[in-house]
């Protein structure tokens, strides 16, 4: 699980991946730092959204009154070609162009590398001789850690409620790790269809409805690696989805399989805020402090099918699904129960 938060914690930390030009992102104006960080960031939130969503069930047929369920899920988002990439067109800057090449190329996302570096030129208005310039190298994501999937994981419960309904929550607690606090937690309602038919014990088949929710925050403080003079510096990160999910299960008595068809809606919002005051380090110059410098969102919304396998061992079942969305992802759980 470990590996697990640091990778979530890697989307939530763009400001320290790109820690070595964030100050002269803001000396080019907070609106084109907000521009690339957006741009930079959203295909890592967005799948961090679908990741999160998975392992909600193993089944269709929902549990008796006070029967439970409590699991350990890993999921692993796959991260595409294309996600690894975004097309930056300086024409849509205001003082950042590329040192070589054409205007509008494409560069490395949170998910991504550069591989050559991509140097930018940064110009920006000096307090005493005017217009100034640097260099900078823009930043590299996750493929430069050698991470090519995204992994989340966490815990898991579910118990039976009456009339063919039952209620699932999951849970990840605080956990503080390098300046970086993550926490999450969800929950669901799971109703059998199949639960109201006369031959409802003979059928194949198991039919139900899933309705989920999920939150997940985090915050990375950033004042002592910034580089950057200022105060409270940091990221943090309020991450909200909603999945609505048909899913058909067969019932066999060991192995059965299963699959569903739904969809997730969700947001995320990342705000950088603190006390930024950008220096020129030659001149000892320092411009007006800038306070809570910017917000960057993003918001998915699409259809996403699974099909999966369970096995049940007595008290114990192993169950194994892909997810095929945007954002493909794979999902294993460890179960342990009684129904």
């Amino acid at each position: 699980m470990k590996k697990s938060l640091i990778a979530v914690a890697s989307l939530l930390c763009v400001t320290t991946q790109a820690q070595d030009s964030f100050d002269a992102l803001l000396a080019a104006g907070v609106e084109d730092a907000q521009r690339f960080t957006n741009d930079y960031l959203a295909p890592g939130t967005d799948a961090l959204m679908y990741g999160i969503n998975n392992g909600w069930y193993n089944t269709a047929k929902v549990k008796p009154l006070l029967g439970f369920e409590i699991s350990v899920m890993a999921n692993a988002g796959v991260i595409d070609d294309s996600q690894k990439q975004f097309f930056m067109d300086t024409n849509d800057y205001e003082n950042v162009s590329f040192v070589q090449g054409p205007s509008a190329q494409n560069v490395g996302t949170v998910l991504g590398e550069n591989d050559p570096a991509v140097l930018v030129e940064v110009t920006y208005d000096d307090p005493i001789f005017g217009n100034a310039s640097v260099e900078l190298e823009l930043p590299n994501g996750l493929a430069a850690e050698g991470l090519s999937f995204l992994p989340t994981a966490f815990l898991q419960g579910s118990i039976g409620l009456s009339f063919g309904t039952e209620f699932k929550a999951r849970f990840v607690p605080k956990v503080n790790s390098d300046d970086t606090e993550i926490g999450m937690y969800g929950f669901g309602l799971q109703h059998e269809f199949t639960h109201w038919l006369p031959a409802d014990k003979l059928l194949p088949v198991a039919i139900s409805g899933l309705v989920s929710y999920t939150h997940l925050d985090g915050k990375h403080d950033f004042t002592e690696t910034s580089g950057i003079e200022g105060e409270n510096q940091r990221l943090e990160n309020d991450t909200n989805t909603w999945l609505f999910q048909a899913i058909a299960s067969t019932r066999l008595p060991i192995i059965n399989f299963y699959g569903g068809i739904g969809y997730l809606t969700g947001k995320s919002e990342s705000d950088i805020l603190g006390t930024y005051i950008v220096t020129n380090d030659a001149l000892g110059l320092s411009s007006e402090a800038i306070v809570d410098p910017y917000s960057v969102s993003s918001k998915v919304s699409g259809v996403r099918g699974t099909l999966g396998t369970r096995l049940k061992l007595g008290f114990f079942r192993l169950n194994a699904d892909y997810t095929f969305a945007e954002y493909d992802s794979f999902s294993v759980g460890l179960n342990f129960g009684f129904r």
